[in-house]
């Protein structure tokens, strides 16, 4: 597949629960109370643990067959370590994650050696892993100021 744009909006709600939608697709994204919202959904970095879980999953599935590898269950653990001083404004520290660590579980009968081969590329070929790995450029395109008449 050549160079594809995927498209996505997020719409403020009430507080700080926002809708976001992908194609047909759309995900309440909340706080919990002790960040200010009202946990009617996961937060967004929360988010990205879940995207970069569930994209390596997608990889194990769609590149299984290629390396002859057999498996009954496949899933992911993650957990990330982000301090939310920084985003809060408190202290100089990052405000991303500094740390993402996974465990991946396989219930497969396939010899350590080769699993471990399969998980390698399933990392390298992970796009998820790839943008947060990575530098990726972010850009702000234009601002748009939208009046609507209250009548």
């Amino acid at each position: 597949m050549p160079q594809t744009t995927f498209k996505a909006t997020a719409h403020l709600q009430k507080g700080v629960q926002v809708k976001v939608k992908s194609r047909n697709f759309e995900v309440t994204v909340d706080e919990p109370p002790s960040l200010g919202g009202t946990d009617t959904g996961m937060n967004p970095v929360e988010l990205v643990l879940c995207a970069l879980g569930a994209c390596q999953a997608i990889c194990a599935a769609s590149f299984a067959n290629k390396f002859g590898i057999k498996f009954n269950d496949f899933w992911i653990e993650l957990e990330g370590d982000l301090d939310t001083d920084g985003f809060m404004g408190f202290s100089d520290v990052r405000n991303g994650y500094s740390e993402i660590r996974y465990n991946v579980h396989i219930d497969t009968e396939e010899p350590l050696e080769k699993v471990e081969k399969f998980v390698q590329f399933i990392e390298s070929r992970c796009p998820v892993g790839d943008t947060l790995a990575n530098p990726v450029t972010t850009k702000l395109n234009k601002i748009m100021i939208d009046r609507k008449s209250h009548i």
